[in-house]
């Protein structure tokens, strides 16, 4: 009689330390991935200026060229800092949702002396314009950065890409479903 208890219980804990284990690795995957992606530096490669009326704005982009539905960060520098200033900024251009309001410029989270966007991405190609409008020391200032061209995106459209990345997902799928039918837990015969 022991035995019979022993054969059956010896797949279930095996599936059960198996399932620790793979939940165990996930976490663990999950905790240091976080804090290893977190506080990556903001590289500038080109930078573009403008006069917001009394104040110099150096726009920083991390991507040059800009690229649709491509993320990059862009930086908002006046001259002199961002202290005792505070401004909104208008995106103009084909893409009607990265366009449609005044936001306000806060600081960028991993650029802390400046403004900026992190990982913003515009999905449009086409000519973009920037509108600032900045309260400070010095008055009110409103100025355009006009021109900035957005290429087409890079690499293959999109309903080519997300067909190609689903397909691992697809096989495990198949292959997770083969396996269920094979094993069929709740039928299986019990050894001795």
């Amino acid at each position: 009689m022991s035995q019979r208890l022993t054969a059956r219980r010896t797949p279930v804990l095996t599936l059960r330390r198996l399932g620790v284990l793979l939940l165990t690795v996930a976490t663990l995957g999950l905790l240091t991935a976080g804090p290893a992606a977190a506080y990556q530096p903001v590289n500038i490669v080109h930078t573009e200026r403008v006069q917001v009326g009394p104040y110099g704005v150096t726009v920083g982009f991390t991507t040059w060229p800009i690229r649709a539905m491509q993320s990059l960060d862009f930086t908002f520098l006046p001259d002199g800092g961002i202290a005792g200033k505070s401004g909104t900024l208008k995106i103009n251009g084909p893409d009607r949702r990265a366009t449609r309001r005044i936001q306000p410029l806060v600081r960028h989270p991993r650029k802390r002396d400046s403004w900026g966007l992190d990982v913003r991405a515009l999905d449009a190609p086409g000519g973009y314009s920037f509108t600032f409008t900045i309260d400070g020391p010095q008055g009110h200032g409103e100025g355009t950065l006009p021109g900035v061209q957005v290429l087409d995106q890079p690499g293959p459209p999109l309903p080519l890409s997300w067909t190609l990345g689903l397909l691992p997902l697809a096989g495990l799928v198949v292959f997770l479903l083969v396996v269920w039918r094979r094993l069929r837990p709740g039928k299986l015969p019990l050894t001795i």
